[in-house]
Formats: C-alpha cells, structure tokens, sequence
C-alpha cells in the first residue's frame, strides 16, 4: 500500500492545488493514524491523500521549504529494507 502524506499545515501553489507543510508525516488511507503512530485526529494533522510520501532519510529541507520537519521515524517505516543509502566507489584492496 502506498503511503500518503498527513502534515500539521498546508499551503496553495500556484495551480490552486493544497500543498503539505510543517510537519510531515506517512499515512495510509482508511486508517486515522500515521506510520508511526500519532493519532490524526488528537494531533491534528491535515490529510493530503493526492500527495505520495516518497521522502527518503538523505533529504534535506532548506529555510525555502514549505516543510519544516519529517518523521524520521515515518522515513524509517517506509524505506525498504536492504535499500543502501549510499555506495562505495572506490573501496579498498
């Protein structure tokens, strides 16, 4: 199942179209808590079911993002394991 995104605020781009910003977390649809486990409803984050949750741990947010925070632990729950972060190119003999 494809996770989406739930955030604590939103904004409108150009196209007119609910953007997630704040905090970012998984959700999946037809459920009323995240990845990793906030209730949406206490802590009241916005659902945007148009918007995949396709943040990976090497992301960095720079002061013109929108988005303020990701769940590390929403990141965790939805990278597939054995998927390296990173590859040696050089390694030694």
């Amino acid at each position: 199942m494809a996770s989406k995104v739930a955030a604590s605020s939103e904004w409108t781009d150009e196209t007119g179209i609910r953007q997630p910003g704040g905090e970012v977390h998984a959700w999946h649809p037809g459920t009323n808590q995240t990845v990793c486990g906030l209730a949406l409803s206490r802590t009241r984050l916005r659902r945007f079911p148009h918007v995949p949750f396709d943040f990976r741990a090497s992301d960095v947010l720079t002061a013109a993002d929108q988005i303020g925070h990701i769940c590390p632990r929403c990141v965790a729950a939805t990278t597939r394991r054995g998927e390296r972060r990173w590859t040696r190119t050089s390694p030694r003999p």
